[in-house]
Formats: C-alpha cells, sequence, structure tokens
C-alpha cells in the first residue's frame, strides 16, 4: 500500500520524467476548487510522509516516489480561483520549473535529511508556484481565469 501511495497509484513508474508524471496525474482534479486542491494537498502529504517512512531509507529520493510532486502540484493549483486550461498550465510550468531548478529555499528543503527533504522541496515549490500565481492574478486581472 506504502509504495501505491508513493508512485500515486503508479504514476512514478512511467518513463520518462516520472515526477512529470507525477504532477500531470492531479491536474483533472483543477476542476475541484481551490479548497478541495488544498484539502487534497494537504492530505497527500500527510499520506507521502506515511509512505516515505515505510519505502524510502534515509538519503533517498528516488524518481518513483511521486506522491510529493501531487502534493505541491496541488498546493499550486489551490491558488488558482478558477480552473482555466491557461491557468492550469500555467501552474504546471511554474511549478516544474522551481522543482527542477530548485531555487532557494526549495534547495534548502531538498537538502534536508529523511522525510522531510522528500516531501518539503515540492511543497515549497508548490508554494512559490501559488504565491506567483496569486501575484499575477492581482496584478493583470483576468490573465489566467
Amino acid at each position: 500500500m506504502a509504495r501505491l501511495v508513493a508512485t500515486l497509484g503508479g504514476a512514478g513508474l512511467l518513463r520518462p520524467a516520472p515526477g512529470t508524471w507525477g504532477s500531470a496525474v492531479v491536474l483533472p482534479l483543477a476542476l475541484l476548487g481551490p479548497l478541495p486542491c488544498l484539502a487534497l494537498s494537504l492530505l497527500l502529504t500527510l499520506a507521502g510522509f506515511w509512505a516515505a517512512s515505510r519505502v524510502l531509507t534515509e538519503d533517498e529520493d528516488p524518481g518513483w516516489f511521486v506522491v510529493d510532486e501531487g502534493a505541491g502540484m496541488l498546493l499550486a493549483l489551490a491558488a488558482l480561483p478558477v480552473p482555466t486550461l491557461a491557468g492550469v498550465a500555467l501552474a504546471f510550468v511554474l511549478f516544474r520549473l522551481l522543482d527542477i531548478a530548485k531555487p532557494w529555499p526549495v534547495s534548502w528543503a531538498d537538502a534536508q535529511p529523511g522525510a522531510t527533504g522528500v516531501m518539503l522541496d515540492d511543497l515549497l515549490a508548490g508554494a512559490i508556484a501559488a504565491a506567483a500565481l496569486v501575484l499575477l492574478q492581482a496584478t493583470v486581472p483576468g490573465v489566467i481565469g
């Protein structure tokens, strides 16, 4: 069961780029709206910590462990007041760029040991993407939805 959670139902086993697949698999959940996305992000975060404690060693962050990407992506999607194609696409691109490039503080979080580092870097990437989306909507109303 922990491996099923860790791979988001097998999305982490897809190639190439399992992290991208793990992020993409939750995109349809944007249709539920901001609060459900936020609640699901919390649920995946808790499930991710649970799964990590069962399937990972202390310094391991394998590509197939993608529940963290799902949680971070949902956090970014929670910033969209209305899920439009443009908004979801922008949230996806921002989140993936931050997750891959790992600017500070994402890089700091990634360096933390164990499940904390595995989960926290994606949550910070999602939070930064969400903040960027909120700022964009505040400065250019209607640009993404």
